[in-house]
């Protein structure tokens, strides 16, 4: 299986994680003011390709800093409409975004690798079809909660080691979403 032969189209939906995949992650830490938030490189150029290719893009995002009172929700709202303005300036355009500020060890449904918050997308957006649709993130939850889905799942990553580790979970590997959207015009 290739990206060309999946026939992404605009009735596909794309995934994508944030933490690692959209911004930097603070190891051991959580993005909590605008001025932690730092996007990857190339990441606006690959939204914006996505944006020419994909119906839907939906940001899917663990946030357990709000949770543990660490950050209140309305600067995470804040970091999250300017991720947006930043996105939308750049050519691009992000449909929805959906948080879990649940704590991982009280496994809410909301939190990835559970499904709640694609049922939420999906609800809000009911052409959504998850069979139709790509999660692209960083970590073994992202890939877990795509395949519940019945998804295609893209890994980034900058070694291959957990697509290896995981290979039933991982249908592609990219170092970047830079080279993740490259790959749908190749």
């Amino acid at each position: 299986m290739t990206l060309k032969t999946l026939n992404i189209s605009d009735n596909w939906t794309l995934f994508l994680d944030r933490d690692g995949v959209i911004n930097r992650r603070l190891v051991d830490d959580y993005v909590k003011s605008w001025e932690d938030f730092v996007f990857l490189d190339g990441v606006l150029d690959a939204i914006r390709d996505f944006s020419k290719v994909f119906g839907k893009i939906i940001v899917v995002t663990n946030q357990q800093g709000v949770g543990k009172g660490l950050m209140p929700e309305t600067t995470l709202n804040d970091i999250h409409s300017r991720m947006r303005k930043e996105i939308t300036n750049g050519g691009g355009r992000i449909d929805g975004i959906y948080f879990c500020p649940g704590i991982k060890e009280d496994h809410p449904f909301c939190r990835k690798p559970q499904v709640g918050m694609a049922l939420l997308a999906k609800k809000d957006h009911p052409e959504i079809d998850f069979k139709r649709s790509i999660m692209a993130g960083d970590s073994l939850s992202d890939l877990r909660f795509g395949k519940r889905l019945k998804m295609k799942t893209v890994l980034i990553s900058e070694d291959n080691e957990l697509a290896c580790r995981h290979p039933s979970l991982t249908d592609f590997w990219f170092k970047s979403l830079l080279d993740f959207s490259k790959s749908l015009h190749e």
